[in-house]
């Protein structure tokens, strides 16, 4: 009896000690969301929060890779992405324009930008999707066709998502270790509740922006691919990485040196975005009949 008095003692002892532990969870989780209405949304990477924007008037942050005394890959005929993908995202901010959408660039010429900075400055101007634009290049000339990345805080998707994050997070190497390590992965609890819901937004756009692409050119990655693109790091903007094509493929390399192809990539690009838009603001009305 004594022996079955004091099981009993003891599961009470743990059921107790459990309880409290659960209570106290509970209590820190509490705390942590009721602070973060309060105060603002702190990273390790120190970007400023967002600007809140008057009027209902959207903001698309396009960002052409690289630039300056980064040229990005080089293709077998001498083609320069940073050139290129500079003339795609000033077709897309065309066209988004005339659509009604407001668009930026991180950059309208050939300068350098740090990965860093460019997240900034789509908070700076309060946008509400950033868009990095590549067309990458790849040891095997053979590789082709168009991707679409977003955020990953567990790891790539597959290897070449994982080559290509690699690749363009190697960026600011050419600007020496101050630029570099002005960037650090992002580690705060908060952060991921809120990065959460953004990679799902992300994810979304994604998809929008690959079913678009399909009808006018080769995709290499059906589904939207994950990888830790330094780039892709804001807190609450959804934001992804569209590789057009690969610059090394010599084939691909021809078509992005031709203003119609250069302008149909645009095209299906910035009809993604759009649809993502409409995607979003019927979910939102959805949300509010609930």
């Amino acid at each position: 009896m004594s022996k079955i008095k004091s099981l009993t003692h003891l599961t009470t002892r743990r059921q107790l000690l459990l309880t409290g532990l659960a209570a106290l969870t509970l209590t820190g989780v509490n705390k942590a969301l009721a602070s973060s209405e309060t105060k603002p949304l702190k990273t390790t990477t120190n970007h400023s929060k967002p600007t809140k924007k008057s009027g209902g008037r959207r903001v698309v942050m396009l960002d052409p890779g690289h630039g300056g005394i980064d040229t990005g890959a080089i293709g077998h005929n001498g083609s320069k992405e940073k050139h290129v993908v500079l003339a795609i995202a000033k077709n897309v901010r065309n066209i988004l324009k005339s659509n009604g959408i407001e668009a930026k660039l991180t950059r309208t010429s050939d300068e350098f930008i740090p990965l860093y900075d460019r997240v900034e400055i789509a908070h700076k101007h309060g946008a509400d999707l950033f868009m990095s634009i590549h067309a990458d290049g790849f040891t095997n000339p053979s590789a082709a066709g168009a991707s679409v990345f977003a955020l990953s805080n567990r790891g790539a998707s597959s290897a070449m998502a994982k080559y290509l994050s690699d690749k363009e997070n190697a960026a600011d190497d050419v600007a020496g270790s101050k630029v570099k390590h002005k960037d650090q992965y992002l580690q705060q609890v908060l952060f991921d509740l809120v990065q959460t819901d953004t990679i799902k937004n992300s994810l979304t756009l994604g998809s929008h922006i690959l079913k678009q692409i399909k009808p006018v050119h080769k995709l290499h990655s059906r589904n939207t691919e994950q990888a830790a693109f330094v780039v892709l790091k804001s807190p609450s903007i959804p934001s992804v990485l569209v590789e057009t094509s690969f610059i090394t493929n010599p084939g691909e390399e021809k078509l992005l040196g031709t203003p119609a192809f250069r302008q149909k990539i645009a095209s299906a690009i910035a009809s993604g975005i759009i649809s993502y838009f409409h995607w979003f603001d019927n979910q939102k009305a959805h949300s509010k009949k609930r």
